[in-house]
């Protein structure tokens, strides 16, 4: 991996440390998503790094070159971290509205004019 590339990912890498850290102290991201970006900080910088690491994956996969490795498995990543928050928001949505028939149920209704 050439040396500017490696570079700016440990720069990304931190970034994500420092961001998610900072983040999680002001309480504006929970803990348990702060674990999954924390992970992919470390293993930005752990690749950026380990450049045999990389080149296993990379052939591994049929990938020419290591650095398309790298994207191309950040790109993995924010599918399937994509994939995990359609299925929170799914979820979620199943949720209110249960609750919304819930409320609907528990509250009295006026007598209907007739």
């Amino acid at each position: 991996m050439p040396l500017r590339l490696k570079v700016f990912v440990i720069i990304i890498g931190v970034a994500i440390f420092l961001g998610i850290i900072e983040l999680v102290r002001r309480r504006k991201l929970r803990e348990e998503y702060s674990f999954i970006w924390l992970i992919a900080g470390f293993v930005f910088v752990l690749l950026a790094l380990d450049d045999e690491i990389l080149a296993s994956i990379a052939g591994i996969v049929a990938i020419s070159l290591p650095a398309n490795a790298l994207f191309f498995m950040a790109l993995i990543f924010v599918l399937l971290l994509l994939l995990y928050f359609s299925l929170r928001i799914s979820a979620l949505t199943t949720q209110v509205k249960n609750l919304a028939q819930q409320l609907a149920l528990l509250q009295p209704h006026p007598p209907a004019d007739r």
